[in-house]
């Protein structure tokens, strides 16, 4: 081959392996962060509806632009309330978490059946009391929390049931926090404000089975190449005497989950707001709850469901949220 007179550095990230199809779309959360003063639920879900673009003033002040009108491309989340469908207790066991006691509302939607068995003579109060007697013994509470997808308009019946961490003063705290909600809704500007930043967790539109110039981008090579044009050049070197899983190779691409740090909340809105272009957004439909604005492009296609958590790397903020003066309404098919 010769030297090559020019910089090669490798193609495709060593960071998200293994590149294959998650188990579900709902997404996972593996770290829940302790920022909250006072006993708080740190997540929340929605569906992504689309994205449209806004003029806001930018008021960042180390920013160039500060005090100047300035277009930003935002992702609208539709977030239906949500139900606190069930507390749960965890323990500290040599191999980690355990659950310990747990409780659920009494009268649960009939779509759940759609998810998991529910037994026909359930007490929520005596799951209840062995709950709140075993608060010496938790570690950890967390909620499960319901979504309302026929409140999104999207066609669907089947909910999500997601767990959520809380945090904030001892564990007797978040249960008397978290104990009145027990079958309550709660909306999403009850855990977030409008100008703060969130992690977003979700899933990516999937590609299915692509090769390595569209995986990994890898150059193609000259085409009077033998066999192959869009192949890498070399799979490795004589020794070690195998491919080492450093090479790019053909599989699968997209529906990864992955975490974005840091959004930036621009907007709670409600149904009331006119956002909705005419006719609807473009495979979505109509607004028909609250909704997010949130500063650019989240990961996932239409109707991906989006989870929303408590940022885990803090990061100072202004005080107020920016000033929208504009937002787009024009669909783009």
């Amino acid at each position: 081959m010769g030297h090559r007179k020019q910089s090669a550095p490798r193609h495709g990230s060593l960071s998200h392996r293994p590149r294959k199809r998650v188990r579900r779309v709902s997404g996972r959360v593996r770290h829940w962060p302790e920022q909250a003063a006072e006993p708080q639920i740190l997540g929340f879900a929605g569906y992504k509806v689309g994205m449209t673009h806004v003029i806001l003033i930018d008021n960042k002040p180390t920013s160039p632009w500060f005090g100047r009108e300035v277009s930003r491309a935002v992702t609208i989340v539709d977030t239906p309330p949500m139900l606190v469908a069930s507390i749960r207790g965890y323990g500290q066991n040599g191999g980690g978490f355990r659950v310990l006691s747990e409780t659920w509302m009494d009268k649960l939607p009939r779509d759940i059946r759609r998810v998991l068995p529910w037994p026909k003579d359930y007490e929520g109060k005596t799951s209840m009391d062995k709950l709140s007697k075993s608060l010496d013994e938790i570690t950890e509470l967390r909620v499960s929390l319901l979504t309302q997808p026929k409140q999104a308009g999207i066609g669907k019946k089947k909910p999500e049931v997601i767990e959520c961490g809380i945090y904030g003063g001892s564990i007797k705290d978040q249960f008397d926090y978290v104990k009145p909600l027990l079958g309550k809704e709660i909306r999403v500007r009850d855990i977030f404000q409008p100008g703060q930043f969130l992690d977003v967790i979700a899933v990516t539109k999937g590609k299915g089975f692509q090769g390595v110039v569209k995986r990994f981008n890898v150059a193609k090579l000259p085409h009077k190449s033998r066999k192959a044009v869009r192949a890498v050049g070399t799979l490795g070197p004589w020794h070690p005497s195998r491919i080492m899983y450093t090479v790019p190779r053909a599989g699968q691409m997209g529906l990864h989950q992955r975490t974005e740090y840091n959004k930036r909340l621009l907007r709670i809105g409600e149904k009331s707001d006119d956002i909705t272009p005419s006719g609807g957004f473009p495979h979505y439909g109509n607004l028909l709850s609250d909704f997010l604005l949130i500063d650019g492009s989240l990961p996932g296609p239409s109707r991906r469901l989006i989870r929303l958590r408590v940022p885990s790397r803090s990061k100072p903020i202004p005080d107020k949220p920016p000033e929208i003066v504009y937002i787009s309404t024009t669909a783009k098919k």
